[in-house]
């Protein structure tokens, strides 16, 4: 089965982000073979003065196969409780992938432009079957982490923090590959150009620093622009600020 896991406000200040912690996550997921990770996803929160949060209020959702949810479950518990850090509000939302209702997805697209309450989140939770829960401090990571789950299962929110492949788009040494061997090595579903040229299977891309393909029509798309008058590729990745200004 896909189980979408959900987690907001594992951090502080001092310490590493909810991405790191994810990504932390699906490695101790797979590493006790409890599942496989396909993909994690960022997801920008409203940030407004009522809403506390570390640095950005981003929270990130996991996409993973398991057979076995109530051991999947109790393991991401344990972990969580493990990594949160002192003063965090962790909050861990769990469902199968084909059981996120409409209700679930419209409560992440509103945590994107309102002020939520926690009491709402755990009423959602409890109407749609979903496991929702608060494990440290406030508790109040539990509205972030139901938001992640609608807003993955949206399919068209956020961009990808990490990828299931056989090399990390930024381990790629001479940061030069051809389209086909980019969506054959990264595990990107598609490469796209951000003004609808189009980008041929051969035709090569630079991966400068900020290679982050973005959730869209539930695919993992690296967006590029094209280049003039280079020898070596006709493509780089899209600019940090435009793939910020769809993904968050």
């Amino acid at each position: 089965m896909r189980i979408l896991i959900g987690i907001d406000d594992t951090d502080n200040k001092e310490s590493r982000g909810t991405g790191y912690n994810s990504r932390q996550l699906a490695g101790a997921i797979e590493a006790h073979n409890l599942g496989v990770v396909h993909g994690i996803t960022r997801h920008q929160l409203f940030v407004h003065p009522d809403i506390p949060y570390t640095s950005h209020n981003s929270s990130a959702c996991l996409d993973v196969s398991s057979s076995d949810f109530k051991a999947l479950k109790d393991f991401c518990r344990s972990f969580m409780l493990d990594i949160a850090a002192t003063g965090s509000d962790v909050g861990l939302c769990m469902v199968e992938k084909n059981k996120v209702t409409d209700e679930i997805v419209k409560w992440g697209t509103d945590a994107k432009s309102n002020v939520l309450k926690m009491d709402d989140a755990i009423k959602k939770a409890e109407r749609n079957n979903i496991f929702l829960e608060g494990l440290t401090g406030t508790k109040d990571g539990i509205i972030g982490a139901l938001a992640a789950v609608g807003l993955r299962n949206s399919g068209n929110d956020g961009r990808f923090i990490w990828l299931n492949s056989k090399k990390k788009l930024r381990d790629i040494e001479d940061g030069i590959r051809s389209v086909e061997e980019l969506i054959n090595e990264s595990g990107v579903n598609r490469i796209q150009s951000n003004d609808n040229f189009t980008v041929g299977l051969k035709d090569k891309v630079y991966l400068n620093e900020w290679a982050r393909p973005v959730l869209q029509n539930n695919q993992s798309v690296l967006l590029v622009e094209k280049v003039i008058n280079n020898q070596n590729y006709e493509w780089k990745c899209a600019a940090k600020e435009f793939v910020k200004g769809i993904s968050n």
